[in-house]
């Protein structure tokens, strides 16, 4: 048994990296346990077929949170990230195409190819969307208000609520259907070409096991738009290096502070005594003892695969077992003998440097997810497609290239006892012939292939279902209701049980927001207690 630490962290992804930093800043003795043997949890970086570098999950930048940044001193430590000259790209199947960002004066110029009405249109939305971001930035670093705790959860309620208060009436209705409309109903509302609502549209299916059209998939599409990159809002971002950089960095700053960070250390349970978590149990059977034990885990995987059941509340448990996760997710990353060259915009240009999207229209977007409701992966899947060795050549031989292919829907559980074992391969070929049918030669070009299917992400990052935001973000798996209502507040069931991972508010992403307001709560408890003890 090993003797007690402040706090115990299972898992070494960048929320548990973060939480362990304010802790061990503020004094606290922090061990943070890892299975993998490399830090970093989904935000990695690895080699996939000799030479040939890749961040292997987590592929872009945007939702870091700049305290963060700064607090950690990341830029200090070699932390850089290199904007896209534009956001996205999408082919048409008329051979056209759209390209998104770079400016409102050139994102204007190529609506106006589909709509000069959706060009003129656009300031107004973007307008609109950002005074909603701007709510979710304020609400990012600050813990829900807890269902339960009387009259402090009115009193931060009414904090937390103000904002929305000052707000006119147009812009309270436009917060409305962002939470509550499909994206297709609040595009439609805005847009009138097809090309141009994809455009948005995209964004509310990125991680979203759904249809454009269901209710609510509107705020996926805000999720996505409220980060910032070098200052900039919205902005996307490669991190040079790729996504284990970050970790990597964030790795040296903890363990710099103290921190204890075990590799091939995979938690079997969480060890718990009367009404509270006292420490984990690895499957080496050493004990590690904590004063707080914080799961950077989702909670289908602490709650129904680290704990007995009968350590839980019943009704806790019942609401954790109906708790959803599925993204749809399938992810490979590919090393390329040559660039994709494409036939609506051949050549190389700057759109290779950006989110290339095969998901032209909303109605692509529904068939790709009702496919995947009756088949089990879309016979068009929804491909996004990063090409980061355009821009940082550490990833790639001399004149070859790495590919990041984010692909949606593809079902966590495939129907008629079919297995994703047996079907991961076909589904791999789907992916690259869907993006050979825009740019052919694409297929030929492909040296090898790391795939990930809903089950291999399970399998290896510990995503149940495949799910990379631990939990979808539906509206009743928001904010204090993430993941149950009355712990939303980063505490579990449990005393001394605590969540840091995107299961908790503000949900998925690369954010570090979880991390530092999880430690925050923690402190917060532990003052609490040195007062009630007479230490504070």
């Amino acid at each position: 048994m090993t003797g007690a630490y402040d706090a115990v962290i299972i898992g070494g992804g960048h929320n548990g990296l973060v939480c362990a930093f304010y802790l061990a800043r503020a004094g606290y003795r922090v061990r943070i346990l890892e299975r993998r043997a490399i830090v970093g949890g989904a935000a990695v970086t690895e080699e996939f077929h000799p030479g040939f570098r890749n961040s292997v999950a987590s592929y872009t930048v945007s939702l870091l949170h700049p305290k963060v940044i700064s607090d950690m001193r990341l830029a200090e430590h070699g932390y850089r990230v290199l904007e896209r000259p534009i956001s996205n790209f999408f082919p048409q199947p008329d051979g056209r195409y759209l390209k998104l960002g770079g400016g409102l004066e050139r994102t204007q110029a190529e609506f106006a190819k589909f709509s000069q009405k959706d060009a003129a249109t656009l300031p107004a939305y973007y307008d609109a969307l950002e005074v909603v971001a701007d709510l979710l930035r304020d609400m990012t670093l600050k813990a829900p208000p807890n269902a339960g705790d009387g009259l402090a959860m009115i009193a931060a309620a009414l904090r937390q609520g103000r904002r929305m208060g000052s707000l006119t009436l147009e812009q309270q209705r436009d917060v409305l259907e962002l939470f509550t409309r499909s994206a297709r109903g609040f595009l439609d509302g805005w847009f009138e070409s097809e090309a141009v609502k994809a455009a948005f549209g995209f964004d509310a299916i990125v991680g979203n096991y759904a249809s454009p059209d269901a209710p609510g998939s509107a705020y996926v599409l805000l999720h996505h738009v409220f980060g910032e990159v070098n200052g900039k809002k919205g902005a996307w971002g490669h991190s040079v290096g790729g996504m284990g950089t970050i970790t990597r960095i964030m790795a040296q700053v903890v363990r710099g502070l103290g921190v204890e960070i075990s590799l091939e250390a995979p938690v079997a349970s969480v060890l718990v005594d009367g009404a509270r978590a006292v420490g984990v149990r690895l499957e080496s059977g050493e004990e590690v003892m904590g004063r707080a034990v914080i799961a950077n885990v989702g909670p289908k995987l602490l709650y129904e695969r680290l704990m007995d059941p009968a350590d839980l509340p019943p009704d806790f448990l019942r609401r954790i077992r109906g708790f959803k996760t599925a993204s749809g997710t399938f992810r490979m990353n590919v090393a390329l003998s040559s660039l994709p060259d494409f036939t609506c915009l051949p050549g190389m240009g700057e759109h290779h440097q950006s989110g290339i999207i095969i998901a032209p229209t909303l109605d692509y977007m529904d068939r790709a997810y009702m496919d995947a409701k009756r088949e089990g992966w879309s016979r068009e899947p929804i491909v996004e497609m990063l090409i980061p060795s355009t821009v940082d050549e550490s990833l790639a031989p001399a004149g070859c290239h790495v590919a990041s292919l984010f692909c949606q829907q593809f079902a966590p559980v495939l129907p008629d006892g079919r297995r994703w074992d047996d079907e991961r391969e076909a589904a791999a070929d789907r992916i690259v012939a869907t993006v050979d049918a825009h740019a052919p030669g694409f297929a030929r070009s492909v040296i090898a292939r790391d795939i990930l299917s809903p089950l291999d992400l399970e399998r290896k990052f510990g995503l149940v279902g495949g799910d990379i935001m631990h939990g979808n973000m539906t509206l009743d798996q928001l904010w204090a209701a993430r993941p149950v209502l009355g712990h939303g507040a980063y505490r579990g069931p449990l005393k001394g049980l605590y969540m840091c991972g995107a299961g908790t508010h503000p949900g998925g992403g690369v954010t570090g927001a979880p991390g530092h307001n999880a430690a925050r709560e923690v402190m917060k408890d532990g003052a609490l207690l040195g007062r009630w003890l007479g230490r504070g």
